[in-house]
């Protein structure tokens, strides 16, 4: 569904992506894991046509995305769900989700609602809110939402458990499976090396912007040497 070919990425003379290659299949949960630093969402910006490689290439649907626009690999299905959540702090829950639905007409936007406040009920309760009054994890759920929105068949997770607590980071992760169970194919960086691999069908080791180590996540679970880097021992 995605392949990434020998993708160099730099940010001025810093080389901060070094000949990545990876590949995603649909109906997968895949997962990027390495400490903070390691070049992990820089490789979900390069997807995303937030930033360029200067070598290789980004294929999506066995499609060239490599020069698209970031908003026209929206509207081919691949959307990103950025570090931080970054949703509209001012506007209403609902009028965040609705934001989601640019790529569509908007004859579908309410059937579109409806299955996201299926999806969430906590969204629903809070639907008039400003998203800036929503707690981390509702907001997590909400920049979850307006993803899901533009219907994507691909979905990148960046970092989706940072600053929530641990009930929390559960919920993510329950609805991070759910959403695969349903026919949508994950890409996920995150930290929580140990949540990722639980949920995830494969994982890459990235380190100082180069993979070092690709498996199926209970293998990547069982490696030593990943467990005494990222799992705590």
């Amino acid at each position: 569904m995605l392949k990434v070919t020998d993708i160099n990425v730099y940010y001025g003379n810093i080389h901060a992506i070094k000949g990545v290659s990876f590949d995603v299949h649909q109906g997968e949960i895949v997962t990027l894991i390495g400490a903070n630093g390691a070049g992990k969402s820089t490789i979900l910006k390069a997807v995303s046509g937030l930033l360029r490689s200067k070598t290789g290439s980004i294929s999506f649907l066995d499609s060239d995305i490599g020069a698209a626009t970031a908003h026209n690999i929206v509207r081919r299905g691949l959307v990103q769900v950025p570090e931080g959540r970054r949703i509209f702090l001012k506007m209403s829950v609902q009028q965040n989700l609705e934001m989601g639905n640019y790529i569509h007409h908007r004859s579908v936007m309410n059937e579109k609602l409806e299955d996201i406040f299926t999806r969430f009920p906590r969204l629903k309760e809070r639907r008039k809110q400003l998203g800036g009054t929503l707690s981390g994890g509702e907001q997590q759920m909400l920049a979850i939402g307006r993803a899901m929105m533009t219907s994507p068949q691909l979905l990148m997770l960046d970092e989706p458990s940072m600053g929530l607590a641990p009930l929390l980071v559960e919920q993510i992760f329950d609805i991070i499976t759910e959403l695969n169970a349903s026919g949508v194919t994950v890409l996920l960086v995150e930290q929580n090396a140990r949540m990722a691999l639980s949920v995830a069908h494969r994982g890459y080791v990235l380190e100082t912007g180069r993979i070092v180590a690709s498996a199926p996540a209970d293998e990547l679970l069982e490696d030593e040497a990943v467990r005494r880097a990222y799992l705590g021992g």
